[in-house]
């Protein structure tokens, strides 16, 4: 496996490289052809571009709230 794949599992995308996505699907291009020109797996550019339609922004928010202590399967 090569590096850059190695990185872009582990690591969330940049902010221009996410709104680069949504440029070229709203300029009518599909997933395989974003995903081959840009480098990055088809369901991450579909993960992408389903949170644009539904938030309609590209930016990661904080989550809400404090994580559990323990897991619901850990606290059983």
């Amino acid at each position: 496996m090569s590096e850059q794949m190695r990185i872009m599992r582990s690591k969330e995308l940049p902010e221009e490289l996410r709104d680069r996505i949504v440029a070229r699907h709203r300029s009518s291009q599909g997933y395989k052809k974003n995903s081959a020109a840009l480098k990055v797996p088809k369901s991450t550019v579909a993960s992408i571009i389903l949170k644009w339609k539904t938030f309609g922004m590209t930016r990661t928010l904080p989550r809400a709230g404090r994580s559990a202590k323990l897991s619901y399967r850990g606290r059983r």
